[in-house]
């Protein structure tokens, strides 16, 4: 086992310092590497078929709801963005511009996309007329470039991959009912693919999506107890289809507006799984997107049959999961080290002695508890086992969630939970910008979302003591 402890202690310690260990663990389990471009990152073929199987379970979501995909240029006109106010002012801190092609100043700067909302809104000026072109429901796939101050591997870099849908509707009930439903696949994706618990809610006015009227919200915890916005979902109302002056002829033979939705989860949502289900050995996968769900290991591989049952076991295998046989000339003990650092869900170890009785042995990432089984059941074994696997993620990443939710009634007690262990806090918020301000100065807390289940937990603000008008998420957050 020296080989396998030689390389666990390539790792921080999550509990000697967190930060590190999540660059430890991006860059050991070969997820991605830097490149010369400050904030921009190469995704290895591991860490981007993570993304792929993401991007698989999304798009046929979509397709399913009724979506189309389609492509925009990555370029935008800066008269383009200007038109809608609140939207251009909310980016212009990120926004990256090109001004020259070649060696000529161009007459008009083109703003690198940070989001898509103008370019789609000046697509469906074009294209939609009547209320039989309605609705539009469109996503695209791509890269947006956002001129972040701090980064970090995938939890922001100022290059990332996303998915960003962009809606029109006929009436406002249609575009809110859109955007509710593509939050809830967003819940659907995080917790019966990523095993990872979320919080649906409402984002305060502070907090919502720049030129939005509304902005829904899916809120996940991490190991540490801090939050990640896991994918948000926008109601834009009309704002935008009158700034880019989008008009259609109702029913009632009058012209008039659409409403629109736009909705986006990116790559970000890998860095939810890594610090929701890692641990001090590297990844733990949920088994829906590991790029490898099952690694055969062959022991003592240079005896007789032995290499060859585990190559008849992989093509078997194959056929119902992502399998991989590692048949090079490391250690075993190297071996699983390896496959524990990049969070293979299930390791199948067959030698001389499985092969006579007919057997092989199963190990679990998440306990690397051991299961002897028949090869002969595998095909209802191996399903049985990733399934088992993804609930105990989820059931606990969820006691974890649980366990680090509290209740401040009061900014003293607001105070003080925010002082101990991170994790959210609950409390009533009157609805002013001020106390909420007050909670971030004073607590160093941000809103995380007004959840829609909510809870009744007192009659006034924490904060100033009114009336209170809706419980709130609040933490610190990633």
């Amino acid at each position: 086992m020296a080989d396998n402890k030689k390389m666990v202690e390539a790792i921080t310690s999550m509990e000697e310092d967190f930060a590190k260990w999540y660059t430890d663990v991006v860059k050991k389990a070969e997820l991605i590497d830097y490149s010369s471009v400050r904030g921009c990152v190469i995704l290895r073929p591991y860490g981007y078929a993570i993304w792929e199987n993401i991007q698989k379970w999304m798009d046929g979501a979509f397709k399913k709801t009724g979506h189309e995909n389609v492509y925009m240029p990555m370029l935008i006109p800066e008269s383009l963005l200007q038109k809608e106010k609140d939207h251009v002012e909310g980016f212009a801190p990120e926004v990256a511009w090109v001004t020259h092609g070649g060696n000529e100043k161009l007459a008009e700067r083109l703003c690198v996309r940070p989001t898509s909302e103008t370019l789609f809104c000046e697509h469906y000026a074009h294209v939609i007329n009547s209320y039989r072109d309605l609705p539009k429901l469109y996503n695209q796939w791509c890269s947006v470039l956002r001129w972040e101050k701090t980064t970090r591997p995938f939890l922001r870099t100022m290059e990332f991959l996303w998915q960003e849908g962009h809606t029109m509707h006929e009436t406002a009930e249609e575009a809110i009912a859109e955007t509710e439903q593509m939050l809830n696949i967003y819940a659907q994706l995080c917790e019966k693919v990523l095993a990872v618990p979320v919080v649906k809610g409402k984002k305060t006015n502070k907090e919502k999506f720049a030129g939005a009227l509304a902005t829904y919200t899916i809120e996940a915890m991490m190991h540490d107890g801090k939050s990640l916005q896991a994918g948000t979902s926008h109601y834009f109302g009309d704002g935008f289809a009158k700034a880019f002056d989008i008009q259609f002829t109702g029913r009632d033979n009058t012209l008039q507006y659409p409403h629109q939705t736009s909705w986006g989860v990116s790559t970000r949502i890998i860095g939810a799984i890594i610090m929701t289900h890692g641990d001090n050995n590297g990844l733990v996968l949920p088994p829906q997107v590991a790029p490898i769900q099952v690694v055969i290991i062959p022991v003592a591989q240079h005896k007789e049959g032995v290499l060859e049952k585990a190559a008849e076991l992989k093509e078997r295998l194959s056929r119902f999961c992502r399998v991989k046989m590692d048949d090079s000339n490391n250690s075993p003990g190297w071996k699983y080290a390896e496959y524990e650092m990049k969070g293979v869900p299930l390791r199948l170890e067959i030698g001389p002695r499985d092969i006579e009785q007919n057997q092989c042995v199963l190990v679990s990432r998440d306990n690397r508890e051991k299961t002897v089984v028949a090869l002969d059941q595998l095909e209802a074994a191996i399903p049985q086992l990733l399934g088992q696997l993804h609930d105990r993620l989820y059931q606990k990443a969820l006691e974890n969630r649980e366990k680090r939710t509290f209740t401040a009634h009061n900014m003293d007690e607001m105070i003080q939970a925010a002082n101990g262990e991170n994790g959210f806090i609950k409390a009533m918020w009157c609805g002013d910008l001020a106390c909420e301000e007050a909670f971030k100065e004073k607590a160093g807390v941000t809103s995380r979302c007004m959840p829609f289940e909510q809870e009744h937990l007192d009659d006034v603000c924490a904060c100033c003591g009114k009336p209170a008008k809706a419980m709130v998420y609040w933490g610190k957050a990633y």
